[in-house]
């Protein structure tokens, strides 16, 4: 039987926050300065392309450009599935945090039963938004 990988534990797992958070921000900047809808070089999504039919992760490079602009309403339409669950892993950052802050067990930041809830959720948010009466889910 295999056992479990190590855990990154103290100054390597604060270098690893660190490089996370600063590939993060420097996504988000590009992002933030490069409009998705009028700049070429973001990738384009292959299951749109092939199939025409818009996949879970559609209009997620747009719904981030409008969150990082203010403007939720417009990231909504872009994409619910990806806002929904930023605020989603927000909630869970802040109540993970928060255990942490005050010596609590937080557990697992991801709990795998989440997995398959996730994927159900994202196959049907797919499945909605390529059907004519929820063209509102659609970018």
């Amino acid at each position: 039987m295999k056992s479990a990988p190590p855990k990154i534990a103290g100054t390597q797992a604060r270098f690893a926050t660190i490089v996370l958070a600063a590939a993060l921000a420097g996504v988000a900047a590009v992002i933030f300065f490069f409009n998705p809808a009028t700049h070429a070089f973001y990738p384009v999504c292959q299951f749109h392309r092939l199939t025409g039919f818009n996949c879970p992760g559609c209009g997620m490079t747009r719904a981030l450009f409008a969150l990082l602009h203010g403007e939720v309403l417009l990231a909504l339409h872009d994409n619910a599935l990806f806002v929904l669950t930023l605020l989603a892993l927000a909630i869970r950052a802040a109540w993970f945090g928060w255990n942490h802050h005050r010596g609590r067990p937080s557990g697992e930041f991801f709990p795998l039963k989440f997995l398959w809830p996730l994927l159900a959720l994202a196959l049907l948010f797919t499945v909605l938004r390529n059907l004519s009466a929820f063209a509102f889910l659609s970018p």
